[in-house]
């Protein structure tokens, strides 16, 4: 399996991408061409072209969550034929809203219905030969998940607890990686929901916001110890992830650096 960083906040100072606030993961995996979200704008498009690669034959767009950090690129999307698989959630789609903003995704549901292959799942999805949608995470750990903004449902805006957030997992030979959005859920969480769903098989490796924001907190800490517990031998924290919180956690174990145009391969 292959992934390219196409969208994230960083950008590495030699190769001269683009960056933004954003996520979006490039990956292909035994001749299947997957995105994971689509940034906040078209530059996911500007990098991937500058990079050589063509999203104009992806088979499938997989929406980590509904924020407009990761779903406004629908906007630029260079397919509009139905022809693309989009998996997502079935609440991603939902308004969604943050301080008097709207944070929501650009299309209703109903709206990309006719624009891909549409399929709203709780449950896990396949997506290509190794690589799975988690479908909804359930919320174990006690210091994850905690609401963020609003979601209008039902004809009301409710706090939004995201249940939408999920995470892609590769099936490699020596054990499974994990790919997430922002990780509202809880990358601890994700990472729990991953093992049980796949045997209890090491992680070898995760990259992806990891939701840990502003300065040191407890749940920074905790995080940081669980993942340490874990002994992951690949982490890559990016996008919503602080300064504090990757420094936190290079001091406990091996830290990666990320950032738009980086390029992984496992197997």
């Amino acid at each position: 399996m292959k992934l390219t960083v196409l969208t994230d906040n960083n950008t590495f100072i030699d190769l001269y991408l683009l960056g933004e606030p954003a996520a979006s993961y490039y990956i292909e995996d035994e001749g299947e061409k997957i995105l994971l979200d689509t940034g906040y704008s078209d530059v996911y498009l500007r990098n991937a072209k500058e990079l050589g690669i063509s999203l104009e034959e992806l088979d499938a767009v997989v929406i980590s969550h509904g924020h407009d950090d990761h779903t406004r690129g629908l906007k630029w999307f260079p397919r509009t034929d139905g022809s693309c698989r989009l998996i997502a959630h079935p609440d991603a789609f939902d308004p969604k809203a943050n301080r008097g903003l709207s944070t929501g995704s650009p299309f209703t549901a109903e709206e990309l219905a006719t624009r891909f292959d549409l399929t709203l799942s709780r449950d896990p999805v396949r997506v290509s030969g190794n690589i799975t949608f988690l479908g909804e995470i359930p919320r174990v750990t006690d210091f994850e998940g905690r609401p963020v903004g609003k979601r209008f449902y039902r004809g009301e805006w409710i706090p939004d607890a995201l249940l939408d957030d999920s995470a892609l997992v590769y099936e490699g030979k020596e054990g499974i990686y994990i790919i997430t959005g922002c990780s509202h859920s809880g990358i601890c969480n994700i990472i729990l929901r991953a093992k049980e769903l796949f045997g209890g098989r090491k992680i070898m490796g995760v990259i992806g916001g990891f939701h840990l924001l502003g300065s040191r907190s407890e749940q920074m800490e905790k995080t940081a110890e669980f993942l340490k517990n874990e002994d992951i031998p690949q982490l890559y924290p990016c996008h919503c992830t602080s300064l504090a919180a990757r420094c936190l956690m290079d001091r406990l174990m091996p830290v990666n650096e990320a950032g738009s145009g980086l390029t992984l391969e496992w197997e």
